[in-house]
């Protein structure tokens, strides 16, 4: 086998990754169609909103790009894009992202240190206060020196950590680079070890995904300059550093990314020796003192969104046991006349409704402790809610293609979005790794390249 094939078998099958279950094959297709089926409904009920129709755009547009293009490209790309190390990142939507053109020999520390050495900021993570910050500090040019950046995928997993160097004081502009770890034993194509590869790029303004329409940043499309560039930056922080090019590392080849951006590269792969400024290294904490971790211990806004989802349908029933008990008279015709026709007596109606808020409380209980596993990142927990919202959606579906009554704003849309939201979120890749993500964290190894421990 040569060295070229015996790495693309290990990274199309790395340690840590799990195959796809059936179930969860099945929940990722239903909630494809199912955001295609609720993106129609709106279309249809839009005609009906009159003057509503202008905030219907924006309904519709944050469908199309947050939900309904991602989970399309996310199917199709399963099928269509290698799942080997081609030397570009994958965004979470599947698709190819920028080029891989840099890659380090050294520890975390390290790296941390000549960064910080050069004058970059270790960048946020994404979670909904960081994303709220970088959205206002686009709007009003205002700096933001930790920005987040958006999460790429190597190796099946997020980039461990990025660094950034703003422009102009505004985010909207920034060098920016990301890092992932290699596993253990991996070599490049061709047979070369290394610890970590990194991609640098320059972000040149803030628009539109050609491929998803989501918000999102351009890219620069000459990516050898900023390769250069971060390079630059780091052997001129720290002389210790040694540089090795690889000519011709890969084809050179003009492309876009998965925003659509244009993309221009030689194909040459520098690669920064760092092992010689341990000694150094060890005094400079990186920016935050973020201790390093695997990106997939990091809970994925998509399973806090589950959880909220799933506890939304717990203040529901609890809401409705507190109308039973409350208005008791008011839910006697429908609980027990039907079957009982009027003449039933009062303590048969006491017993009717007693039963049904006990039920109701019970599933009320039941679905707090879902919406706290699902929080926690228990895979049974997240299994147990979709099968849920499948067989809800399944219903109602079939119900509307049989004769039964439309889906209206005022009846069943409000559920049968939040059953769909409810699986697109849990289905997700990144929900997914996060409930199947090693349990236990392995002592890390600080003489082992990168100090990583084994997956």
């Amino acid at each position: 086998m040569t060295a070229m094939t015996k790495a693309a078998v290990e990274v199309s099958a790395p340690a840590e990754a799990v195959p796809y279950s059936a179930l969860d094959t099945v929940f990722f297709v239903v909630g494809g169609i199912s955001a295609v089926w609720l993106t129609s409904l709106l279309v249809q009920l839009s005609f009906q909103w009159g003057w509503a129709q202008v905030w219907f755009l924006f309904i519709f547009w944050g469908l199309l790009a947050y939900l309904v293009l991602p989970r399309l490209h996310r199917i199709l790309t399963r099928l269509y894009v290698p799942d080997y190390f081609i030397g570009r990142a994958r965004t979470s939507d599947g698709l190819l992202g920028d080029p891989v053109n840099v890659a380090l020999l050294g520890t975390e520390p390290q790296i941390h240190a000549v960064m910080h050495s050069a004058g970059w900021t270790l960048a946020d993570d994404v979670t909904l206060a960081s994303s709220r910050r970088i959205v206002s500090s686009t709007l009003l040019r205002r700096s933001y020196l930790q920005a987040p950046v958006s999460p790429l995928f190597l190796f099946g997993r997020q980039q461990d950590f990025a660094y950034q160097q703003e422009v102009d004081g505004t985010p909207g502009k920034r060098h920016h680079v990301r890092f992932w770890r290699c596993p253990p034993g991996w070599l490049l194509p061709g047979g070369l070890t290394v610890d970590w590869l990194a991609a640098g790029t320059y972000d040149r303004s803030v628009g539109l995904s050609l491929f998803t329409l989501q918000i999102t940043h351009k890219i620069d499309e000459h990516t050898d300059a900023e390769r250069d560039h971060v390079v630059g930056a780091i052997t001129g922080a720290d002389p210790a550093a040694g540089l090795r090019v690889i000519r011709d590392f890969s084809t050179g080849y003009h492309a876009r990314n998965g925003g659509g951006d244009t993309i221009i590269t030689d194909g040459d792969l520098p690669i920064v020796d760092l092992r010689r400024t341990a000694e150094r290294a060890a005094a400079v904490r990186p920016p935050g003192d973020r201790p390093p971790s695997d990106s997939r211990n990091r809970r994925p806004a998509t399973t806090i969104v589950g959880a909220v989802f799933v506890g939304a349908r717990a203040a529901a029933a609890a809401l409705l046991a507190m109308s039973m008990v409350l208005f008791r008279d008011a839910h006697v015709s429908s609980l027990v006349q039907p079957a009982a026709g009027p003449g039933i007596t009062e303590a048969q109606a006491e017993m009717a409704v007693t039963g049904a808020t006990a039920v109701v409380l019970v599933l009320a209980f039941g679905y707090v402790l879902l919406a706290w596993f699902v929080f926690l990142g228990q895979n049974w927990a997240r299994t147990v809610v979709m099968a849920f919202s499948t067989v809800a959606i399944g219903l109602q579906a079939f119900d509307v293609f049989h004769g039964g009554p439309d889906i209206t704003l005022q009846s069943n849309l409000p559920g049968l979005a939040l059953d769909i939201l409810l699986l697109l979120a849990l289905s997700s890749k990144r929900s997914r790794d996060y409930a199947l993500r090693p349990r236990k964290e392995p002592k890390r190894d600080s003489s082992r390249p990168g100090g990583q421990a084994p997956f």
